[in-house]
């Protein structure tokens, strides 16, 4: 195992360094995981969402197995115990380990227990196993000590490499690619949540179909096994792979169009609040996104201490401190190398981003590395058509756990940025009085009088627009203000009178 035999990362002795390394691994520090984290507070609203989705849990160290037991009473609800293997080729040992605590995170929203974490340095993955023969019997070795049944792998793993790493470490492994959309499939609720779910696990299953051998099969031609079969014996000629493959392929076209034909509905909604001006909130899944809508419009939705808790975008009304209304829309958060598949399949979500007036980049500043979560951000609005044209301030969020060095390397970033703390309500005011200086203000200037027969415009003037001065003369109320071109047109075309000069 000369080759493949895990480098040390601390100048300490070899059973001192694994130790304090796996210690580590495990602490969870700064992950959502993180013991004693879960905070409800009062601004978080009913959350019936937080009812629905704690009312099943997996419980360990419950079963009462018979010896001989059927097939009805084994399918019980099961803890997954999992090790972790991570690999890292450039960066610094601390990167490294943040990711697998990351990782560790990921597992344990999964719904599985995390038992033990081996890291490996190598120049690049062994194309056979990706941590090489001699390290995946390690792996099986520390397996069979602590009695896990999953192996998790912190990359994405080429078909070939997954089964050849089964069959050495003889447990089910999965890759973080599987991970994350296991995830996704347990939180999405909404209809357009759950098929951009499975497309994107469809497009992950597609080229990871395998078979096993002549009972997979479905084409018996001519001599099957070597003996006259006879008439009557001769398949279609489609094994049974591919007609996995083919229906696949017919699903997967079945949901694209179900995705398409949401588009409208969904273009309808965003006509109605164009309207109002729009502010996005984007960033790191768990950097806190739910909890500071709660906070600017007293929304009430799910906040959870766990990675990916939103995935169905959520818009409600705030107000500015001069009463400028606008809308806010909560995002699905984003995560370190997050899989193609789901990108391309959440794309329709991701344009309420490319449609907003301005971007709240919600940023962990309490994490040990707020710096490559912006960075993973950035990654993924980079394939958002029109992202990059709105204007973005970071808002530094949990500010008041984070380390002062940090937030004063964050405030020297080009970028606007402000401190808040969703959680104690630090900063909200400030944060609400910069998106009223930074949103795009009327453009249009209207100088009428309106009639007492139509308060429901002066009404819609004060909500959407800038009142500049308003009188009540004979005829009506006199406004001047400035509104945007879509109110100024409904306006004309109510009949409502111009002032005279």
């Amino acid at each position: 195992m000369s080759d493949i035999a895990a480098e040390d990362f601390e100048p300490t002795p070899d059973d001192r360094r694994a130790d304090a390394l796996i210690d580590r691994v495990l602490s969870r520090a700064g992950t959502a995981v993180a013991a004693g984290a879960v905070v409800d507070t009062e601004y978080d609203g009913d959350q019936f969402d937080r009812e629905e989705r704690a009312a099943l849990r997996r419980v360990a160290g419950l079963s009462t197995e018979l010896e001989d037991v059927t097939e009805v009473e084994y399918r019980q609800l099961r803890l997954e115990r999992v090790v972790l293997v991570g690999q890292w080729s450039h960066g610094t040992a601390e990167d490294a380990e943040i990711s697998m605590r990351e990782l560790a995170a990921l597992a344990e929203t999964a719904g599985s227990e995390v038992l033990d974490g081996v890291l490996q340095r190598r120049p690049h993955p062994d194309p056979a196993t990706y941590i090489g023969k001699g390290k995946a019997v390690e792996v099986r070795d520390v397996v069979a000590a602590v009695g896990a049944d999953t192996v998790i792998v912190n990359d994405d793993l080429a078909p070939s490499q997954r089964r050849a790493l089964e069959d050495v470490v003889k447990v089910k492994v999965i890759d973080r690619t599987a991970l994350i959309l296991d995830i996704f499939a347990q939180h999405a609720k909404s209809k357009e949540g759950k098929a951009q779910v499975e497309l994107a696990q469809l497009e992950y299953l597609l080229p990871r179909l395998r078979g096993w051998g002549e009972s997979m099969s479905r084409q018996a031609g001519g001599q099957v096994g070597g003996a006259a079969a006879g008439m009557g014996s001769r398949g279609p000629g489609e094994t049974k792979i591919e007609l996995d493959r083919r229906r696949i392929h017919t699903r997967m076209a079945q949901l694209r169009r179900q995705i398409k034909a949401m588009a409208p509905a969904r273009a309808v909604r965003r006509d109605r609040r164009l309207t109002l001006p729009n502010v996005a909130i984007v960033g790191y899944t768990n950097a806190g996104k739910s909890s500071l809508l709660n906070r600017v419009t007293g929304a009430g939705v799910l906040v959870e201490n766990s990675l990916f808790a939103t995935l169905d975008p959520t818009v409600r009304r705030s107000q500015t401190p001069d009463g400028r209304e606008f809308t806010v829309s909560d995002t699905v958060g984003f995560v370190r190398d997050l899989p193609h598949q789901l990108v391309a399949a959440f794309a329709s979500t991701l344009e309420e981003v490319s449609h907003a007036d301005l971007m709240l980049h919600v940023v962990d500043s309490s994490h040990p590395d707020p710096e490559g979560q912006i960075r993973a951000v950035r990654e993924v609005l980079a394939d958002v058509p029109g992202a990059d044209a709105v204007k973005e301030i970071l808002v530094l969020n949990k500010s008041d756990v984070a380390d002062p060095a940090t937030l004063m390397r964050l405030r020297a970033r080009r970028e606007p940025t402000i401190e808040v703390s969703a959680l104690t309500g630090d900063g909200i005011d400030a944060l609400l009085a910069l998106i009223g200086r930074e949103l795009p203000r009327p453009t249009v200037t209207v100088d009428l009088v309106v009639p007492y027969t139509r308060g429901d415009l002066v009404s819609e003037v004060h909500r959407h627009g800038e009142v500049l001065t308003q009188a009540h003369v004979a005829e009506g109320t006199h406004l001047t203000a400035l509104v945007d071109p879509g109110l100024a047109a409904r306006l004309e075309q109510a009949g409502v009178t111009a002032a005279s000069a």
